[in-house]
């Protein structure tokens, strides 16, 4: 039995609890949150026990059975998320899969790395990489020959087409549609709903139909 530990809480974190749930071979200790004190509890119904900060998370996986799902996200400060994951140093092999039952993978025509998380309803189309840490959430799909860099968050009902390169720790807001061969900046946020016509400076934030500078960072 593999023992989970998700750095998060609610919402996404939740997500992520609720598709181990759903796992045979995984359980869920808890989750390592900044924000909430240790022995609180997240959740309005099943409730998941805080059990420490990020700062605990290398005694935690000292055991060799336990691994972590890193999907906290905080928008408008990627490159800050950013420069935080990379300071945790987690080992890539304590990086755990959590992919639910319903996601669409073409298995052996695309790379998928460690510690991604795949909520109900993911399509990835052949030829496909998506790198590590990355979250895709229901029903968001990846369009053949696109690469999503580390870290990248995809929500809700988003479709990123073809030969799209999507840059580290970028966020893709719910409902958004990219088209086929636009680059997408590092640290970048698309805003809800929002059509991607062309490519996105990096540390930018777009948002609208079609998609236009709204600010950058």
């Amino acid at each position: 039995m593999k023992k989970v530990i998700v750095m998060g809480g609610k919402g996404t974190g939740m997500v992520a609890a609720s598709i181990i749930d759903m796992i045979p071979d995984m359980e869920l200790i808890g989750f390592l949150n900044d924000k909430v004190p240790v022995g609180e509890t997240q959740g309005k119904f099943k409730q998941i026990p805080v059990i420490g900060t990020s700062e605990d998370m290398h005694k935690f996986i000292l055991d060799e059975d336990t691994y972590i799902l890193v999907v906290f996200k905080t928008m408008r400060k990627e490159r800050e998320m950013w420069e935080k994951l990379l300071k945790l140093n987690i080992p890539r092999e304590k990086l755990i899969n959590v992919i639910h039952p319903s996601a669409r993978i073409p298995w052996g025509y695309c790379s998928i790395g460690n510690g991604i998380m795949m909520a109900p309803n993911v399509q990835l189309s052949p030829d496909t990489t998506i790198s590590d840490n990355c979250i895709l959430l229901g029903n968001s799909f990846i369009g053949h020959d696109s690469t999503l860099e580390r870290y990248v968050s995809v929500a809700n009902n988003a479709s990123v087409g073809a030969r799209v390169h999507v840059g580290k720790a970028v966020h893709i807001g719910s409902n958004a549609t990219i088209r086929e061969g636009v680059t997408i900046g590092d640290f970048s946020l698309v805003g809800i709903g929002s059509v991607v016509l062309d490519d996105i400076l990096p540390e930018t934030i777009v948002a609208g139909v079609p998609a236009r500078v709204m600010d950058s960072k």
